[in-house]
């Protein structure tokens, strides 16, 4: 079972398993600063020793407890910059909160795809945490392209990018926000597609790895990248 258990957070799933990617090398969650002290250590015990921190800076929230001493942050928000014409278009047409704005970024933004990429390459020896508020879209996105990168299926990458809205579910009920898909449903049916089409165009148009060498990955790190997610 890819779901894990870590006290304070409910959206905490290893990718491991999919495709040729390994158990223990990415762990997607939502923000991590629910966690208590129970879950900070499930987090350790996991093998978990680099956090990749995909939010603006202005979105960070103190933790609930001290995190595990030894556990590094790196920061690599994957949005553009606020005042830049694509965050403000995709924030007038889905908020960046749904599959629609992932093919713009990709074609946009590849940067910033690659950063995270890179800091994954060259974190430390262990287990590495991706994620954004809700863990849904940026680390979503993310998370699409590590595991195309990783060989896994169309329908493999849809189920993970879905699995969010049911583990996410009881939280969101709990601040009183609306059905999560609902909402993405409705932006995407406006647009004449589904989440399972969106999705399916993003993945079938993501060449890897040349995605990432052809957006300033060095053959060295991409080495790095391989050695550390894939299964022999």
């Amino acid at each position: 079972m890819r779901d894990l258990e870590w006290d304070g957070c409910s959206n905490v799933r290893d990718l491991g398993g999919l495709g040729r990617m390994r158990p223990g090398a990415i762990v997607r969650m939502e923000a991590p600063t629910l966690l208590t002290a129970s879950g900070w250590s499930a987090a350790w015990a996991y093998g978990i020793r680099t956090i990749l921190d995909l939010r603006h800076v202005d979105e960070r929230d103190p933790d609930q407890v001290p995190r595990s001493a030894g556990i590094a942050v790196v920061r690599v928000p994957q949005d553009p910059a606020r005042d830049t014409a694509f965050y403000k278009h995709w924030s007038r047409l889905d908020n960046l909160a749904s599959p629609l704005y992932f093919p713009a970024l990709l074609a946009e933004y590849p940067q910033v795809i690659v950063a995270a990429a890179r800091a994954i390459a060259n974190a430390a020896p262990g287990g590495v945490v991706i994620h954004c508020a809700s863990g849904k879209d940026r680390t979503g996105l993310l998370s699409l392209a590590l595991l195309a990168l990783a060989g896994a299926e169309p329908q493999e990458i849809i189920a993970d990018y879905l699995r969010t809205f049911d583990r996410m579910k009881p939280r969101w009920d709990e601040l009183g926000i609306r059905d999560q898909l609902t909402a993405v449903t409705e932006i995407l049916t406006a647009h004449g597609t589904t989440v399972e089409a969106s999705l399916t165009s993003t993945i079938e148009s993501l060449a890897m790895p040349d995605f990432l060498l052809a957006n300033g990955l060095r053959p060295d790190e991409l080495d790095a990248l391989r050695a550390r997610l894939l299964t022999t």
